[in-house]
C-alpha cells in the first residue's frame, strides 16, 4: 500500500480486516461493529478459556465473516487484508503474577510473529498494523495524567509484556517500514465481559449470594471507559490517524475500586456489610492510572458514554452462562 507517515487510511466496507483476538471482550465488539457496518472481517482466535464462543455463532451469520482457529505464536499465514488489528492477549494480572510464561508468549512472541508475516509481504501489500495495548504500560500515576510520549514504567508482567510488544511494534516500523498505529485504552468496561474482571465478577459474586473480592481498602483508582467508547475510538484512529503514532483512549470517569463495589451493591440492593470483603493488596499494586488523550480528541472523538448509566443495566442483566 506503500503508506507513509502522516497519511491517513480510511476504512470502507471494501475493505478486508484482519483481527486477532475478536471472540475476546473488546474484540468481539470490534468484529461485530465491523460486520454491521458491512466490511469483511477475517477472525483468528485460539479459542482460549476466556473465548466467548457463543458470539462465534451470531458472526458465522454474517456473509462478510470468515473465522480461522489459531494461536498467533503458531500463526502460519496471513490472510489477505488491508488493516490487521491485534486484540489477541493474556489480559488478567492475577493470572500473569502467578505464571507469567503464556504472557510473554503470547503478548510478546505471537506479536513478534504477526509482525514477521506482515513484513514478508510485499511493500504495496503490506496491511497497516494496529496492535491494542493498554494504559497500564506507562505504571502508575499519582497526579495528572500519562501522555503518549512518557516512559514506559510497567509495573506488573502483563505490563511488562505489553510495553515489550509496543517496542516491538515500532522497531518493525522503523526497521522494516511496516505501517503502525498503537492504542493504549483505559480500562474497558460493558455487556459480556469473562467474568475474571473486577465488574463482572464481583456482580456475578453478590447475585449468587456472595461478597466480591476486594483488594486492600479499595482507595486503588481506575478510570472506566465504556467499550463501545474504546470501538469508536480504534476506528477513529484507523480512519483519521496519522501513521506510526500511538493514541490513548482515555476517560475522565474516575473511580475508587470501593466505589465501583458500592455502585454494583446499589444497583442489586445489597447492603455494603454482604456485598464484599477486603483481602491483602495485590502484588505490585497500581495506585491510579489516568491518560491524557487529547491527542485522539483532536481527531474528533470524546466518549459518549457515563458509567453510572450504564453500569445499571450491566449488572441487571448479567449473564456468565455463555463462559460456563
Amino acid at each position: 500500500m506503500g503508506r507513509h507517515e502522516g497519511e491517513s487510511k480510511t476504512v470502507s466496507g471494501a475493505e478486508i480486516i484482519v483481527v486477532t483476538g475478536g471472540l475476546g471482550f473488546i474484540g468481539k465488539h470490534f468484529v461485530r461493529r465491523c460486520l454491521e457496518d458491512g466490511r469483511f472481517v477475517k477472525n483468528i482466535d485460539c479459542i482460549s478459556y476466556a473465548a466467548d464462543r457463543s458470539v462465534n455463532a451470531e458472526f458465522s451469520k454474517f456473509k462478510n465473516y470468515r473465522f480461522y482457529e489459531s494461536d498467533i505464536c503458531n500463526l502460519d499465514f496471513l490472510p489477505e487484508c488491508d488493516i490487521f488489528v491485534n486484540f489477541a492477549a493474556e489480559s488478567h494480572v492475577d493470572n500473569a503474577i502467578t505464571n507469567a510464561k503464556r504472557f510473554c508468549e503470547t503478548n510478546f512472541l505471537g506479536v513478534q510473529r504477526c509482525l514477521e508475516l506482515v513484513r514478508l509481504k510485499h511493500e504495496r501489500e503490506r496491511p497497516l498494523f494496529i496492535q491494542i495495548s493498554t494504559d497500564e504500560v506507562y505504571g502508575d500515576i499519582r497526579d495528572g495524567s500519562h501522555t503518549e510520549t512518557d516512559t514506559l514504567v510497567p509495573s506488573n508482567p502483563y505490563a511488562a509484556t505489553k510495553a515489550a510488544a509496543d517496542m516491538l511494534v515500532q522497531s518493525w516500523g522503523r526497521t522494516y517500514s511496516v505501517s503502525w498505529n498503537i492504542v493504549r485504552p483505559t480500562n474497558n468496561y460493558g455487556v459480556h465481559q469473562y467474568p475474571e474482571k473486577l465488574i463482572p465478577k464481583s456482580a456475578w459474586r453478590m447475585k449468587r449470594g456472595m461478597p466480591a473480592i476486594m483488594h486492600g481498602d479499595g482507595s486503588y483508582i481506575r478510570s472506566w471507559l465504556h467499550v463501545d467508547d474504546t470501538i469508536n475510538g480504534i476506528l477513529t484512529v484507523i480512519e483519521k490517524g496519522s501513521r506510526n503514532q500511538i493514541y490513548n483512549i482515555g476517560s475522565t470517569e474516575e473511580r475508587r475500586n470501593i466505589d465501583v463495589l458500592r455502585r454494583i451493591a446499589g444497583v442489586l440492593g445489597i447492603s455494603e456489610n454482604a456485598a464484599f470483603v477486603s483481602v491483602a493488596d495485590r502484588s505490585g499494586q497500581d495506585v491510579r492510572y489516568s491518560l491524557d488523550d487529547s491527542r485522539l480528541r483532536g481527531l474528533g472523538w470524546s466518549p459518549r458514554r457515563k458509567f453510572d448509566d450504564e453500569i445499571i443495566g450491566i449488572v441487571e442483566q448479567l449473564d456468565n452462562s455463555r463462559f460456563i
